[in-house]
């Protein structure tokens, strides 16, 4: 059945499960998970490995010098660092950063002239971000409150966004997209990893495969993604399917430029030039 309730309904509900997620770390019972009763899932269970979400995406020698309970915290359904291209001296941003696994790999590769912020909603994550931080004596970071609606960074304040299974988490996407366009300098980047279901499932479809906390019910279709970055003003758009998270839905990299000449928006929302579905490995972790 679809999901009826009201958006701030479905914000508490995210908020609940992500702040449970990082009590089950910081209480040492297991990684944390988002997957629901119905089996709707964006990440590992409790004491239960799953190569499609969370840790099983980074390489060891992501994790290996990361403080455990940033690994155990990890949510995701891709890896971000791994096609956002970071480079020494950028500021990044990671939405919904969770444990601060993404945030703490920025800063590594972006270097000690580099930045990288994260923000999340919920305080538990947060606390437990920050703690990530301190034991891993990484200081070119900081972890903001804050909602991905509603990013608190200034104008053109960030190189590049990334974000790892949460912008289908929102219940206002299109503020979403354009918040990323507008934190981001002129050149700047988004690499994004996402669930995203396939363009024929309808609304009902996708919550029947899984709730909206459980990062399925939300999920765009790459259609959506393309049609809503360019009219946020992105251009050189792409969604490419990595593996399938659950029938009809796959996780994905999503990839976009903020053109150094804004005014090359408004050409490439009437041409969509460079916006391209990739569907290539989406049978990879099946």
């Amino acid at each position: 059945m679809s999901d009826t309730r009201s958006a701030d309904d479905l914000r508490e509900q995210v908020r609940a499960r992500y702040a449970a997620a990082a009590t089950t770390v910081t209480s040492e019972q297991g990684n944390a998970s988002c997957c629901d009763d119905s089996g709707g899932c964006c990440g590992p269970t409790v004491l239960e490995v799953d190569d499609r979400f969370g840790s099983a995406l980074y390489t060891a020698s992501d994790t290996g010098s990361l403080p455990v309970a940033a690994v155990a915290a990890s949510l995701g359904c891709g890896n971000p660092i791994a096609v956002a291209e970071l480079r020494e001296g950028e500021t990044v941003l990671d939405l919904g950063s969770g444990g601060g696994i993404d945030v703490l790999l920025s800063a590594r590769r972006v270097g000690p002239s580099g930045f990288a912020y994260g923000v999340d909603m919920t305080d538990e994550m947060l606390d437990l971000a920050r703690a990530n931080a301190v034991q891993a004596q990484v200081t070119n970071v900081e972890f903001v409150k804050g909602t991905i609606e509603d990013i608190p960074l200034p104008d053109e304040s960030v190189d590049v966004v990334i974000s790892n299974c949460v912008i289908n988490l929102s219940v206002d996407k299109p503020t979403v997209l354009t918040e990323m366009f507008r934190v981001l300098t002129p050149g700047g980047r988004i690499g994004i990893s996402d669930v995203v279901a396939e363009d024929q499932l309808t609304l009902a479809e996708r919550a029947d495969r899984g709730s909206y906390a459980g990062c399925i019910a939300g999920a765009l279709s790459p259609t959506e993604y393309l049609d809503g970055l360019t009219a946020a003003g992105f251009a050189d758009v792409s969604v490419r399917f990595t593996h399938q998270a659950a029938d009809g839905m796959h996780g994905a990299i999503i990839q976009a430029t903020k053109p150094n000449n804004h005014s090359l928006a408004a050409a490439m929302s009437r041409s969509n030039a460079g916006a391209e579905v990739s569907t290539a490995g989406s049978s990879a972790r099946q």
